[in-house]
Order: C-alpha cells, then structure tokens, then sequence
C-alpha cells in the first residue's frame, strides 16, 4: 500500500517540477539541451507514474477491495537489505507481492497455504493478507 502512495506522490510532484522547471526556462531564456532533457524526463517518468496509480485512486478513496483466496506458495526474494514475498495463487493464475516478509517456519512449492489476499478491484495494488493453514484453516499470520 505504501508504494502506491510513494508512485502517486512522485508523479504528481515531478510533474510539478517540470512544469516549474519549463516555466523557469521560458522566463530566464535558458533552452539548453541538458535543461531539457531533465525538463522532459521529470514529465515522463511523472506522467507514467500517474497513469499507473490514478485508475486505482477511486478504488483505495472508497475501499473498494477485493478478496482472492485459495491455495498459495510464498516463495521470499531477498536483493541486499530488502526481503519480499511472492503470493503465488495456482487456481487464479496471480502474483501478488508485499514488502513484509510472513513469518512462517516455511516456504516454497513445497509447502501450500490457504492464503486470503485483499488487492483494489482493478488487481493492481495489494491492500492486506491472511495466511491460513492448508490443512485446518487455521489462521497463522495476517498483515493487518
């Protein structure tokens, strides 16, 4: 959830600092290259960040969510200091991944869960999970 609001609130500010940068530009007569290239950049990458995050902001203003459930692997990447977990879920064909590492005593293909996982309508943005035993339904670690 965290990493919606870091892509929204990176698009929207670096749209604002292109458009402060061109104005800037305009008003000292200064189109160079470089201050164009960076001009342009900030407006891409702002432009792209917004197309992906705005289609969902209906969706996390009214709390509309989703739950999928079923069976599930979690499989942990870790690259240096960060660690994350990969929500593989067979029956619907879906990958869902959360920052925050479940703390199981297992993971891998080899050992399923009966995962329950809260994502926006659209299935763009993981909310929350629920880890249950595959067995006895037992619940083992949630996120909330």
């Amino acid at each position: 959830m965290s990493i919606y609001y870091i892509m929204l609130i990176v698009g929207i500010v670096l749209i604002l600092y292109s458009i402060f940068y061109f104005v800037y530009m305009y008003v000292d007569q200064e189109f160079t290259f470089f201050n164009l290239v960076k001009a342009i950049l900030a407006l891409l990458i702002g432009v792209s960040s917004l197309v992906i995050t705005l289609p969902s902001l209906k969706y996390i203003v009214h709390k509309e969510y989703d739950v999928v459930s079923g069976k599930c692997v979690i499989e942990i990447t870790s690259a240096g200091r960060t660690s994350e977990a990969d929500f593989t879920m067979p029956d619907t064909d879906d990958l869902f991944t959360f920052n925050d590492v479940p703390d199981l005593d297992a993971y891998g293909k080899a050992i399923p869960y009966y995962c329950k996982v809260t994502v926006t309508k659209d299935h763009k943005f993981e909310i929350s999970y629920k880890i249950y035993d595959a067995k006895t339904r037992k619940l083992l670690v949630t996120s909330e």
